[in-house]
């Protein structure tokens, strides 16, 4: 009777290992597939139409499948437009039409969205027109876009929402003609449209800083402008916090952009939740010897650079805005492809001066003294370019200085 006892417990244990395997092996599946993986890009937009009571705005972007054998539906879309303006919106109206562009779909003049399948490692373009209309659209600066979409496919129907922010207005460069005495040197802050994920950085350089450079000169960029032109921003709609961020955000001071739970979140995702609890642990036993700041050294520069709502212009208020990525290949393009010395920075109005990056011929000190009153501002100076000249020969500074170019 034992030996048979033994003999179905044995059985039933096997079995219940074997369910356990099972059950794993199909977690471990899971966890490997995409599932709904659908890119919807920033795509190009364009003027189909400007004139003062009438702009037609027109967007050509694409669903990407990044899947290798899993299909992905697009059974809903709209969009929502919010213009940003300097005066008053009173009789200005929008009206926005999506188009499917592929040859097999059927673009209905009632503006009814026949769901869509995006192929395996397939692209399914479409167009969003944006018709705006109004006495006098000069006052406006900007349209927010908001794309509502839902993918349907192995993880179920998920919503997502696609932002995309599109100048309205451009200044002239004639509007950039301050120039500002600074240690060793002057600085012209250079007015831009708000820049967006549509931009290029060497391009905003060529429209807006060439015009007012000569040889010698320095271009600086600040680093939440060069984030968002690389579209490193993030609702917080998207951001889903866990337990980790939930409760260490409140341990931080009330102004970090890691005191609230999606800020701190947001880090998580980049960097990984042990890192950023070990970076807690090595920030309190720092504090506790009198030596702050172990956190942000273990977390990682990221830490330091994610900026939480409100810490930008609108509309990026709305937004999380990370620290900007290959910074320092972005300055070396920069200078490769306009001549001008360039760095990346992160300045505030508490004269502090962070450089991200800079070309190898430039010094940090002189970097830092010429920026160490903010010319470039906190506010809604929309200035997020600052011209440096120097008025003595930067070479000269550099062949004496033997740090020059390190950061």
């Amino acid at each position: 009777m034992a030996i048979i006892e033994s003999v179905f417990i044995g059985i039933i244990g096997s079995a219940i290992g074997l369910v356990v395997l099972i059950l794993l092996a199909l977690e471990a599946q899971y966890r490997q597939r995409p599932g709904n993986d659908l890119e919807l890009t920033s795509g190009k937009w364009e003027f189909d139409l400007y004139e003062p009571q009438r702009y037609l705005l027109v967007g050509n972007l694409e669903f990407r499948n990044r899947t290798r054998r899993l299909e992905v539906m697009v059974p809903e879309i709209r969009a929502h437009v919010t213009l940003l303006s300097s005066g008053s919106l009173k009789g200005v109206t929008t009206d926005t039409r999506i188009t499917p562009l592929h040859p097999d779909a059927n673009a209905r003049d009632d503006r009814y969205w026949e769901s869509r399948i995006v192929t395996v490692s397939n692209e399914d373009p479409i167009e969003i027109s944006i018709d705006v209309q109004g006495q006098n659209l000069s006052d406006l600066k900007v349209a927010w876009v908001q794309i509502h979409y839902v993918t349907y496919g192995p993880q179920g129907r998920i919503p997502k929402t696609r932002h995309i922010i599109v100048p309205l207005k451009f200044p002239s460069t004639d509007d950039s003609k301050r120039w500002r005495p600074a240690a060793n040197s002057d600085v012209l802050p250079i007015r831009t449209h708000l820049l967006t994920e549509l931009d290029d950085p060497v391009e905003v350089v060529r429209r807006y800083v060439l015009p007012h450079a000569q040889p010698g000169d320095v271009v600086t960029i600040g680093e939440s402008p060069l984030a968002i032109m690389q579209g490193r921003f993030i609702h917080p709609s998207e951001i889903k916090p866990g337990w980790l961020a939930t409760r260490l955000c409140y341990l931080f001071l009330p102004a970090s952009s890691l005191a609230t739970a999606c800020g701190l979140q947001t880090l998580i995702n980049i960097v990984g939740p042990v890192r950023v609890f070990l970076a807690f642990v090595a920030g309190a036993i720092g504090k506790v010897f009198g030596q702050p700041g172990f956190f942000y050294r273990v977390a990682g520069d990221q830490a330091r650079l994610i900026d939480d709502v409100t810490g930008t212009l609108p509309p990026y208020d709305k937004f999380i805005v990370l620290g900007p990525e290959n910074a320092q290949g972005i300055v070396d393009q920069i200078q490769r492809e306009t001549g001008l010395s360039a760095a990346i920075v992160d300045v505030n109005d508490l004269k502090a001066v962070k450089i991200l990056a800079a070309t190898s011929d430039l010094q940090m000190n002189f970097l830092k003294q010429a920026l160490i009153t903010n010319p470039a501002g906190n506010a809604d100076e929309q200035t997020p370019v600052v011209l440096i000249r120097p008025t003595e020969s930067l070479l000269d500074r550099t062949s004496a200085q033997p740090n020059a170019g390190t950061l």
